[in-house]
């Protein structure tokens, strides 16, 4: 054999296609004769056959993409439209000392769940004697200060727990500490819980917690000593 002599490989052909787009306009035969695998069994079809089929699982799988994206949309426009009710129902309340009991409640009805309730602590003195400033310990204020978002568990012995209507129901939780600006000491703290060990959990995303929690402890700060507004 002649040492110069070179065999046509598969990559020689391959790029001989990919830089010869002309080449089946050409010989436009060729596609009819071209015998392939359906890639569904072993029954053989043509290239024409082949590219249609590849197209059309293209299409489905762009098509469930956008149901999937038009599910989310529509998911996120739900979520606006509560928040944008707790917002609006916060506004409408004319004493501070009613806002961490309207908070609660439009949390419950809004979001469905099933258990929920705050503290607040360093208010000013006018509203000292209110249940939601009543049996929060130190350790409690210094644990909500620490959290830099939003703690989402088990229910493992929690202080906040143990201000919900019934803590032996608070199989999950998640704790939202409330402040006036990010960065600052908690000067409350939010606690949602459900019967659900699941409906809680520790590697589920935070943000619209987070949220949850600038909207609370926005409405809250008329509470505290420099903002006096019965």
């Amino acid at each position: 054999m002649n040492p110069t002599d070179h065999s046509i490989t598969e990559d020689d052909i391959a790029n001989f296609l990919a830089n010869t787009p002309d080449f089946f306009e050409r010989h436009a035969e060729l596609l009819s004769t071209v015998q392939l695998s359906s890639g569904h069994g072993s029954r053989a079809i043509s290239l024409q056959e082949r590219q249609a089929g590849l197209l059309r699982d293209k299409i489905k799988s762009l098509e469930s993409r956008m149901v999937d994206m038009i599910r989310h949309g529509q998911e996120n426009v739900g979520i606006a439209d509560k928040l944008q009710r707790c917002t609006r129902n916060l506004l409408l309340t004319a004493h501070a000392r009613d806002l961490p009991a309207t908070i609660v409640h439009e949390i419950k009805i809004q979001f469905a769940i099933p258990q929920a309730a705050i503290k607040v602590w360093q208010v000013n003195g006018i509203f000292s004697d209110e249940g939601f400033c009543a049996g929060v310990s130190e350790d409690a204020q210094a644990f909500a200060s620490s959290l830099t978002a939003p703690y989402c568990g088990v229910n493992s012995g929690f202080e906040a727990a143990t201000w919900l209507p019934d803590p032996t129901l608070a199989m999950s939780v998640a704790l939202i500490p409330l402040r006036t600006e990010p960065g600052q000491n908690a000067f409350g703290m939010l606690v949602l819980a459900s019967p659900d060990s699941e409906r809680f959990q520790s590697d589920m995303g935070t943000e619209f917690l987070a949220q949850i929690g600038d909207l609370a402890g926005a409405a809250l700060t008329r509470l505290l000593p420099q903002v006096v507004t019965g």
